[in-house]
């Protein structure tokens, strides 16, 4: 079992340490109810919480050690060491990293932030530096994985503790090459402070999350937060994205070591790309060497995702024909353009996709709009509950650019579904003939296959590779990829 001292966890701290700092420390919580005797407990201060509330739980339950922006009176504490900070949030990242003794400088990490294409790059990355040789593991969206075994995960960057927790499962399973998703809220909130990354990445910036961060310049600054000085590391940057040209600049006016993609005179380009149903090809050009890989991504924006994989590649070392090459055996990354079982050339194609942004919606649809060909497009989306209510007009204005749209349900949370839809049909006055409305999501996707007429497709958006639906503070079992391939057996069954 791992132990330090309370002098150990916060030597590079600035801090004041009332009682022992000998105080022995066998775990770190944030939550008071999952405290275990011995644990260090710090008092985060939250949006809707203040941890500091719960110092006397922590207390109760066994915690060695009180970590807090102010002095606690608490009753039965004598036997504790409190520990005053001016940040607790930073002050846990640090402890995170020094318990479980800087994990992540034991292995190339590559920290990939932006709006959208995250997850879809890391698996990328991890592929290819698999391919390159090495023992891999991904942190994101969809999940933990450590050298090919996945777990769940609660959060696309989880808190501090967790983090460095899984860095040093990764050590332990000598894994040398590892990709994360970076979120903004984890940058604003100081969950990846102290840890070392070898590449960062940025691949664009569209509007999300802005219930969190006001505004598009806070939640650029978050993003960028990963290509300052408190992460030093090599950069691969979309120079066509506007935020990214801006970030590209920055970087380059500090000296960083950078690769760019996407816009004329950026490092990585592409040119002669056809797109099929499970597949794409594309030649890269990589500072004027042309590449030819077909490789089993759909959609144009997933050719971005590819060139940001190779610059990272790149950057950790690959050759830039190694990386394009190690594409064509790339597997199909859950819940991105995945093509549902069932599907079929003669018949009708159905992909599901995690695009719950207005760019990422818009980019999904003109993927889609370019398979059909002559064929029509049909797209089933919502919103989430609990998030950013201004893009839902958008998301439905958004919607009309496919031939037709069904707005259903997508996780409503603890709003109330049918007003989650009003907001978005709000923004599809534009289009009053070519949308429908259906709440309950599995019939909305049979209303969808039904629907269609051999050489349609079908964009099943939002969910991606969720398994469940959040209704109120219930996840109830619902993956679209399932309810679609029942939906086309239903269809099939009815001739």
């Amino acid at each position: 079992m791992t132990e330090k001292t309370a002098l150990q966890l916060f030597e590079r701290v600035p801090c004041t340490v009332l009682g022992d700092e000998r105080a022995t420390v066998s775990g770190l919580a944030y939550n008071s109810a999952t405290v275990e005797p011995g644990d260090a407990f710090f008092c985060i201060v939250g949006m809707n919480v203040d941890g500091h509330t719960f110092a006397q739980d922590a207390i109760d339950r066994g915690a060695s050690v009180v970590v807090a922006e102010r002095k606690m009176y608490l009753a039965d504490a004598t036997e504790v060491c409190e520990v005053v900070v001016a940040d607790s949030r930073r002050a846990m990242a640090d402890a995170s990293c020094a318990f479980y003794d800087y994990p992540s400088d034991a292995f190339k990490l590559v920290g990939i932030t932006g709006t959208n294409g995250k997850t879809t790059t890391t698996y990328l990355v991890e592929h290819i530096a698999k391919m390159a040789g090495n023992t891999t593991g991904v942190i994101g969206t969809v999940g933990i994985q450590i050298d090919g075994k996945r777990t769940a995960s609660a959060r696309t960057t989880p808190e501090s503790p967790d983090l460095q927790r899984m860095f040093a499962q990764m050590r332990d399973a000598g894994v040398t090459c590892a990709a994360m998703e970076v979120s903004s809220h984890a940058l604003d909130l100081e969950r990846t402070w102290g840890t070392s990354f070898a590449v960062t990445a940025f691949t664009n910036l569209t509007q999300d999350h802005l219930d969190y961060h006001k505004t598009f310049d806070a939640y650029f600054e978050a993003k960028a937060l990963l290509f300052g000085p408190d992460y030093p590391a090599r950069r691969v940057i979309n120079e066509a994205d506007t935020w990214g040209a801006q970030l590209a600049a920055r970087c380059r006016a500090a000296g960083d070591d950078l690769i760019t993609f996407g816009a004329d005179g950026s490092d990585i380009t592409w040119e002669d790309v056809t797109f099929g149903a499970g597949s794409t090809r594309a030649t890269f050009v990589v500072r004027g060497e042309r590449l030819p890989v077909e490789y089993p991504l759909v959609g144009r924006f997933n050719v971005e995702n590819a060139a940001c994989a190779i610059g990272i590649a790149m950057q950790l070392g690959v050759s830039a024909s190694d990386a394009v090459a190690a594409l064509a055996s790339a597997t199909a990354v859950p819940g991105r353009m995945q093509l549902v079982d069932g599907s079929s050339p003669e018949g009708i194609t159905v992909l599901v996709d995690y695009a719950h942004t207005p760019d990422a919606l818009a980019k999904a649809i003109d993927s889609v709009r370019q398979l059909a060909g002559d064929g029509r497009t049909l797209v089933v989306f919502g919103c989430g509950g609990d998030r950013d209510a201004g893009k839902r007009p958008i998301m439905g204005a958004t919607a009309l650019a496919a031939d037709f749209a069904i707005v259903t349900s997508d996780n409503p949370r603890s709003e109330d579904p049918h007003a989650i839809i009003a907001d978005i049909v709000g923004g599809m006055d534009a289009g009053a003939d070519r949308y429908s409305v259906e709440p309950d999501r599995a019939r909305a996707i049979q209303l969808a296959v039904d629907a269609a007429s051999p050489g349609d497709v079908v964009l099943l958006a939002g969910k991606g590779h969720e398994d469940y639906q959040t209704i109120g503070r219930e996840n109830i079992h619902f993956d679209d990829r399932e309810v679609a391939a029942r939906a086309l057996q239903v269809r099939a069954a009815r001739g």
